[in-house]
């Protein structure tokens, strides 16, 4: 299992987004651990930090926490905050620049404005998944139970300085522009999968098969489940413990197909629906219960998703600790700073207190 974590480079006094992970990916590779585990991610105003590969999740939230530690002191000795929010409140996209690699340069020529646009940030997990068929039953099934994670790691109400009603503008912006993006429809087979990837890279669609930017996919290099849906999380402990979730979310579809009760996959125009009212709502709205028809309180649809993966967890050692995945997230911790009379720009300085604060804890 593995975790990655995506944070915005800000300007520490006015919190505005600041270039500098060329600057900061250079002064890494003095760094043994650093070197192994920063990446860039797009643009010049982000840095993702990787756990690596661990056997357990008490191992990887240890290697983590090093790498967080590391990477908060090297911004820091740059001039340079970090943030973990799904997008920055207020930056203007045509004021970043994209990284000079041979990857990021092919995705600005090819996507263009999509690509410039999406300065977004998440979190993400890879778990081991034996099977290729196994695999992709899993992803297939996980498609129903993106939606609720969605909506737990809801953290991005502000874009364009104002408030856009939506708990998740970042899904908005990456799903609904991206080519080969959001959530699939069911594969069934790793051989459907695998020709489908192999037609793309034939046809020149794709040059590998990481340009399917996909909430859930098969990561063909690692042999992983990788869930991808999550907004990035303000608090260290949301982060580990959102990680933890997605991880024995992954392992119990596992379970359950050794089992022979893998929940069936729904429809598309089913899980675009909950997915909607993920990105809209968040935690304060409601999902569709497909199999009795009704409606059921997002929160309430979150205490099933944890019974149904305690044993998952229990079994690979998950402890959520002190987190509550009922809420309140961080776009619900947003409006109430709103509702206190506070402004976007306080809302956001709170947030990034509390990376400050919480990230390197215990670290």
């Amino acid at each position: 299992m593995a975790v990655e974590e995506e944070f915005a480079l800000v300007d520490p006094a006015t919190l505005d987004l600041v270039h500098g992970f060329e600057r900061l990916f250079e002064e890494a590779q003095a760094d043994p651990v650093l070197a192994d585990s920063v990446r860039g991610e797009l643009i010049d105003t982000e840095v993702e930090i990787r756990s690596g590969r661990s056997l357990d999740f008490a191992e990887m939230k240890a290697r983590q926490r090093q790498r967080r530690r590391l990477l908060f002191e090297l911004a820091g000795r740059e001039g340079r905050a970090l943030a973990a929010c799904g997008t920055h409140p207020w930056a203007s996209y045509l004021d970043q620049a994209i990284i000079d690699t041979p990857h990021y340069n092919r995705l600005r020529a090819e996507l263009g404005w999509v690509a410039q646009r999406n300065n977004t940030w998440s979190l993400h997990v890879h778990v081991g998944v034996r099977g290729a068929d196994r695999a992709v039953a899993v992803c297939d099934s996980l498609r129903n139970a993106l939606p609720l994670l969605l909506a737990i790691s809801a953290n991005s109400p502000f874009l364009d300085g104002r408030d856009t009603s939506l708990a998740s503008v970042r899904t908005q912006i990456f799903t609904r522009t991206f080519p080969r993006c959001g959530i699939h429809e069911p594969f069934g087979s790793w051989d459907a999968y695998a020709g489908f990837v192999d037609l793309l890279e034939r046809t020149r669609s794709i040059v590998e098969s990481t340009q399917l930017w996909w909430s859930i996919r098969p990561h063909h290099r690692f042999g992983t489940v990788e869930v991808r849906i999550c907004d990035a999380q303000s608090g260290g402990e949301e982060s580990f413990g959102l990680a933890g979730l997605m991880i024995a979310a992954v392992a119990q579809a596992a379970a359950d197909h050794d089992d022979g009760r893998l929940e069936a996959p729904l429809r598309p125009r089913e899980v675009e629906e909950n997915l909607w009212r993920a990105i809209r709502h968040g935690l304060d709205g409601s999902m569709i219960d497909f199999g009795s028809g009704a409606e059921v309180t997002t929160p309430s649809a979150v205490e099933g998703l944890l019974a149904w993966t305690a044993p998952a967890r229990a079994h690979l050692g998950i402890d959520l600790g002190g987190w509550d995945p009922t809420g309140p997230n961080g776009a619900q911790r947003a409006r109430a700073e709103l509702e206190r009379g506070g402004s976007v720009a306080d809302a956001y300085r709170a947030a990034v207190t509390l990376t400050a604060d919480s990230y390197v804890a215990g670290g």
